[in-house]
C-alpha cells in the first residue's frame, strides 16, 4: 500500500514514468501527483516546437524541482516544419475551411519524441496532461498506441480529483511548490512556431467578439501599415527555399513570414469548430506565416496543376485534414495519401509574390518552369492548337445528358421554362407562339433557339425521339 495517497501498489504499478510537460500549471501538479500516486520515478519531456523562450527558461530546473528526476528538451522546430507542418500545407489541409490546425499538427511530433524519450530513459508508462474534454488526449494516446503499445499510459485528469485551477494552486501551495500561475487565468493558449490559439474566458461566449487583449502576436488589421508589402518566396517541389531572395532554412524562413505577416495583421481567424470529441468549442488563432505559406502555395499550384489533379487535390486535403485533426498522423492512411500529395507535389517549383494588407494575404504574382498557363493558348486570338469551331462539337456532347432528360420530359426546369416562355407570349402580345418540346406528337426541342450573342433565332420543329420530350405522355403539366 502507498501510504502516502492510500492507493494500493500493485505488480502494474509503473516504476518510471515519462510525462510531456509543458511547465504550466496542470503538469506541474501531474509530477507531484504521479510520484504520490505510484510511488514512482517521473522523467520530464519538453518539446521545444517554437513555442518561445519565455515559455522554455528556466523550465528544466522548474521540472526537477516539482519532483522530476530529470528533464530533457527536445528541439523540434525544423523537424516539426519539415515534417509536419510543410506537408500540411502542401496538401492544403484546412479543417473546416478555416483551421490551419497549429495544435493539432504539432501533437504528433510532441508525443512521437515523449516516446522516444520513454523508451531510451526505460521508462515504463507515459503520461499527457490533456483533459477529458478535449481533442489532444486522443491525438497523443493514437500516437502512443502506433509507436509504443507496450508502455501504459496515465490521464491523471480522468482519475485525480483536481478539478480546478484553483484545486491545483492549493494542492502545490500545500506541497511549497512554487508557480507563477493564478485562479485569475482568462485564456487559454498553446503556441509553437506555426500558430497560437486562445481559448476560454469571454471566448466561450459565441456572442462575445474577441476582446484585442486575446491577439498576442498580430497587429491589428485596421492598425496595419496602409500601404501594402509583397513578399516573394520560391519553392522545390512544394517545399519553401527562400524569401525575398534570402535562402533559409525551415525555421529561419517562417519566423521571417511571421514576423511580415504578424506586423500586416495576416492570420487572424476566429471559429467555432467541431471537436472530435463531438462537441463545439470556439478558438481563435494567429497564423500570419502559415497563412502567408499557404496562399502562395495555393498560388503556385494553379499554375501548374491541371484541372483534374487540382480537383483531386482539393479533395483529399479535406480528408487529409481530419487525418490529422483526428490525430492519426502515424497510420496507413496518412502514409499513403501523403504519397499522392508528395506526387502531385513534384511540379510545384516556382516562384509566388504574396501581397499582404491591412489583414489580407493573396497571391499577386507567380511564375514557374512547369507552368501550364500559356499566353498564346489563353487569349482570344488564333493558334494552332485550338479552333474555335472545335467548341460546338465537346459542347453538344459535354451538355449531352442535360439534353436527353429534357427530350424525355424529365427535366422540371425545361417544363417551367416552357410555362414561362408561354406566359412571357400573352404578356406582351408576342407573334408566333414558341413552341414547346411538350407535345404528343412530337415537335421542337426548345422553344426559341439562342445565338451566342443572345439574339433569338428562329426555331425549327423536328419529331423529338421516344414521342417527344415528355416520353410520348402528351401531358408536360
Amino acid at each position: 500500500m502507498n501510504t502516502a495517497t492510500n492507493h494500493p501498489t500493485t505488480a502494474n504499478t509503473p516504476k518510471k514514468v515519462c510525462v510531456a510537460y509543458s511547465g504550466g500549471l496542470d503538469t506541474s501538479c501531474i509530477i507531484p501527483w504521479l510520484r504520490e500516486t505510484y510511488g514512482c520515478t517521473v522523467v520530464a519531456c519538453v518539446a521545444d516546437v517554437g513555442q518561445g523562450q519565455r515559455e522554455l527558461d528556466g523550465i528544466g530546473e522548474k521540472a526537477t524541482k516539482t519532483g522530476a528526476s530529470e528533464c530533457i528538451i527536445v528541439d523540434l522546430k525544423e523537424t516539426f516544419l519539415r515534417e509536419f507542418a510543410f506537408p500540411m500545407a502542401i496538401a492544403g489541409s484546412v479543417y473546416e475551411n478555416r483551421y490551419l490546425m497549429g495544435t493539432s499538427i504539432a501533437r504528433p511530433i510532441i508525443a512521437r519524441a515523449q516516446v522516444e524519450v520513454a523508451l531510451a530513459t526505460g521508462s515504463d508508462a507515459l503520461c499527457h496532461g490533456c483533459t477529458g474534454k478535449g481533442n489532444d488526449q486522443v491525438r497523443f494516446e493514437s500516437t502512443y498506441a502506433a509507436l509504443a503499445p507496450q508502455l501504459r499510459v496515465i490521464s491523471p485528469w480522468r482519475i485525480w480529483d483536481l478539478k480546478s485551477r484553483e484545486a491545483m494552486l492549493t494542492y502545490l501551495k500545500a506541497r511549497n511548490i512554487t508557480t507563477t500561475a493564478s485562479a485569475e487565468k482568462i485564456y487559454s493558449r498553446d503556441a509553437n512556431i506555426w500558430h497560437i490559439s486562445h481559448e476560454g474566458g469571454e471566448l466561450e461566449d459565441p456572442w462575445n467578439a474577441p476582446p484585442e487583449d486575446v491577439w498576442m502576436i498580430t497587429t491589428s488589421p485596421k492598425d496595419a501599415p496602409d500601404r501594402h508589402e509583397d513578399v516573394a518566396i520560391v519553392f522545390k517541389k512544394g517545399y519553401p527555399v527562400s524569401v525575398n531572395g534570402k535562402e533559409l532554412d525551415a525555421v529561419a524562413l517562417l519566423t521571417e513570414l511571421n514576423a511580415i505577416g504578424a506586423r500586416n495583421g495576416v492570420g487572424r481567424i476566429d471559429i467555432c469548430e467541431n471537436r472530435l470529441v463531438g462537441m463545439k468549442s470556439r478558438g481563435v488563432y494567429e497564423t500570419p506565416g502559415g497563412t502567408i505559406l499557404m496562399e502562395a502555395l495555393r498560388g503556385l499550384e494553379q499554375l501548374v496543376l491541371d484541372r483534374e489533379t487540382l480537383h483531386y487535390r482539393e479533395r483529399m486535403a479535406l480528408e487529409f485534414a481530419k487525418v490529422i485533426y483526428n490525430g492519426t498522423w502515424f497510420s496507413p492512411l496518412r502514409e499513403a495519401m501523403w504519397a499522392g500529395f508528395e506526387s502531385i507535389a513534384q511540379v510545384m517549383d516556382g516562384e509566388v509574390v504574396v501581397r499582404c494588407y491591412k489583414g489580407h494575404a493573396e497571391a499577386a504574382k507567380r511564375r514557374s518552369p512547369n507552368s501550364l498557363f500559356h499566353h498564346g493558348f489563353a487569349t482570344f486570338g488564333e493558334d494552332e492548337v485550338y479552333d474555335h469551331k472545335h467548341s460546338e462539337g465537346f459542347i453538344r456532347l459535354f451538355s449531352l445528358p442535360m439534353r436527353i432528360r429534357a427530350l424525355l420530359g424529365l427535366s422540371a426546369d425545361a417544363k417551367a421554362a416552357n410555362v414561362e416562355a408561354a406566359q412571357l407570349a400573352t404578356a406582351h402580345g408576342l407573334g408566333g407562339a414558341a413552341t414547346s418540346c411538350c407535345k404528343s406528337t412530337g415537335a421542337a426541342v426548345g422553344a426559341a433557339a439562342t445565338t451566342a450573342s443572345g439574339t433569338a433565332t428562329a426555331t425549327t420543329s423536328a419529331p423529338a425521339a421516344n414521342g417527344g420530350c415528355c416520353g410520348g405522355k402528351g401531358n408536360c403539366s
